[in-house]
């Protein structure tokens, strides 16, 4: 069963269509890169699936019990996230925000589902550090703890693996690949890293302001004649033939973004 559908979904803004016919499908056991050069329309759609902009036709659905607002999201880091001045566990545990309804304080079960995700990630000892003095590696790990303490069922990671050095990276594909695999959660990644991609994902999402590819890592590095390819080669070759002079706004995602759909949602 589907969590997340795209249904011949347009994403813009001011009217201008950036992302058009959109479809693609996530279910529980999926594990989803999506690819594209800069300006391709990634972070437009992001911000589709978090409810931070309407679709300008089309629907985005949410299925097998997800709610909109229990999308774990781990966002593109900036400076000011990195120097946060707050201690791991209250990092983390600030991911239970929107399952608070109006309560104004966190409960003993809110910590304990951080205390479960730090366990799971293997940062149970950084707890009481200081979220800014950790390494970029570990930082990526607390926001990924952060992440799944909103939800059970999809992770939704922008570039979770920039700025970080290659011993790091890969420790974040390991990482993700082991929830998806033994907690049965689905993944949604924008990513710049093809390689990786390729190892690690079981479906590919291609993206040039149209969907160019979407469908099963195997037959994306097959390509549509059987013949086998360097998976660069072809990712280039699909970009190349569909190349577009319009760029996508540089507008980053907001941080608490969570927050907003949190809003969006209470006011239905």
């Amino acid at each position: 069963m589907s969590i997340l559908t795209c249904n011949h979904v347009t994403l813009g803004y001011d009217g201008v269509p950036i992302l058009s016919d959109i479809n693609f499908s996530v279910g529980q056991d999926t594990y989803l890169c999506v690819i594209g050069e800069n300006g391709a329309g990634k972070s437009t759609l992001v911000k589709g699936i978090l409810g931070l902009i309407k679709p300008m036709s089309g629907r985005i659905e949410t299925g097998d019990g997800l709610k909109a607002n229990e999308i774990g999201y781990l966002p593109q880091q900036t400076q000011i996230q990195k120097d946060f001045p707050a201690s791991v566990r209250e990092v983390v545990v600030s991911g239970r925000i929107n399952s608070m309804g109006w309560r104004p304080f966190m409960t003993k079960k809110d910590y304990a589902e951080a205390d479960k995700n730090m366990e799971l990630l293997g940062i149970t000892n950084l707890r009481d550090k200081c979220y800014q003095d950790l390494s970029g590696g570990q930082q990526q790990r607390v926001l990924l703890a952060r992440a799944l303490c909103a939800t059970k069922k999809l992770l939704l990671l922008d570039e979770p693996v920039s700025g970080l050095d290659p011993v790091a990276a890969r420790d974040m594909y390991e990482l993700t690949s082991k929830i998806n695999k033994e907690q049965g959660i689905a993944i949604i990644m924008v990513s710049h890293d093809l390689d990786e991609a390729m190892k690690y994902s079981n479906h590919i999402l291609h993206l040039s302001h149209k969907q160019l590819f979407f469908g099963k890592t195997r037959d994306y590095i097959a390509g549509e004649d059987g013949g086998v390819v360097n998976p660069i080669e072809r990712y280039l070759k699909r970009d190349a033939a569909n190349h577009s002079r319009r760029a996508e706004p540089a507008a980053s995602v907001p941080y608490d973004a969570s927050a907003k759909v949190k809003k969006q949602d209470q006011s239905k």
